[in-house]
């Protein structure tokens, strides 16, 4: 029963331990300017588009190329 007790009071640490870091977190974060966010926008779209098109290339040289081999 003791035990119990301990590790519930331990994990209540923790998690106090863990509110207070994201609570600092959130504290330093802001809000991104408007150029900031097309900035960002831009380049996770360039990204998923590099992504998305080697997975293509991938796709037809293992669908395609050995027909014609």
């Amino acid at each position: 029963m003791a035990e119990s007790i301990l590790k519930s009071a331990k994990i209540n640490r923790n998690v106090g331990q863990v509110l207070k870091s994201y609570l600092r977190v959130l504290k330093l974060s802001k809000k991104p300017s408007r150029e900031e966010f097309l900035m960002i926008s831009k380049v996770a779209g360039a990204g998923i588009l590099v992504i998305g098109f080697v997975g293509f290339l991938i796709y037809v040289l293992l669908t395609e190329v050995p027909k014609w081999v």
